[in-house]
């Protein structure tokens, strides 16, 4: 007898399962759902922006757009004469010129002129 009503119950709970989820798939779409913020269905596999292409050109313009910053940002640090090893090239000068002056190709008047005009 225990068997039966164990059998019925796993009857009765498949019905309705099966019942239930047949009849939340027949709902149809529901007036004024989220209405200010749903855009239906296409909003980002439709066709409305670039053909659905969207999805892969928008990352692709995201890197561009982040090396364009990098190049960007290296020109102009060059173009104000940062190198990259953190010495400015006015640093670079004055250490070629002092080179040259512990090498003796330069004298000591030499140097003080150029160590000048560097100054400037």
């Amino acid at each position: 007898m225990t068997h039966g009503i164990a059998a019925r119950s796993a009857t009765l709970a498949t019905a309705a399962t099966v019942t239930a989820t047949t009849a939340m798939a027949q709902v149809g779409e529901m007036p004024n759902r989220d209405a200010p913020f749903y855009d239906g269905h296409g909003m980002m596999w439709g066709g409305d922006q670039w053909g659905g292409l969207g999805m892969v050109i928008g990352p692709i313009l995201m890197i561009l757009i982040l090396v364009a910053i990098v190049v960007g940002t290296i020109y102009v640090l060059r173009l104000f004469g940062v190198s990259g090893n953190g010495q400015s090239a006015h640093d670079r000068a004055l250490m070629l010129l002092k080179e040259r002056y512990a090498k003796g190709e330069i004298d000591t008047k030499e140097f003080e002129e150029r160590k000048e005009l560097l100054a400037h």
